[in-house]
């Protein structure tokens, strides 16, 4: 049986403004994903003066031409984005 290799990415994502609502940004996150890229978790982190932004772990696979560009791509598309960060890659197997 041959595992399935999947690469976890860490990112930072930003909000255009303090009014935005984060839950929607979720969920447009989640719809945007292409597939075989699959949330697994998301975090509201708290930045500066009433400033928070999502900090989300998304599995993708690890065979992906460009890396996790594509999916800072996808990312800044959502609507309510003003910027990505990578914060982490790991790889992972199951």
């Amino acid at each position: 049986m041959v595992a399935m290799v999947k690469v976890l990415v860490v990112a930072k994502v930003y909000p255009d403004s303090v009014e935005r609502n984060l839950e929607e940004m979720v969920e447009n996150i989640k719809k945007s994903l292409p597939e075989g890229y699959e949330l697994l978790q998301y975090q509201k982190v708290p930045v500066a003066f009433g400033l928070n932004l999502l900090k989300v772990y998304v599995a993708m696979p690890e065979e992906t031409e460009g890396g996790t560009e594509k999916l800072e791509e996808v990312l800044k598309g959502v609507e309510g984005v003003s910027e990505v960060e990578i914060e982490t890659v790991h790889r992972m197997s199951y």
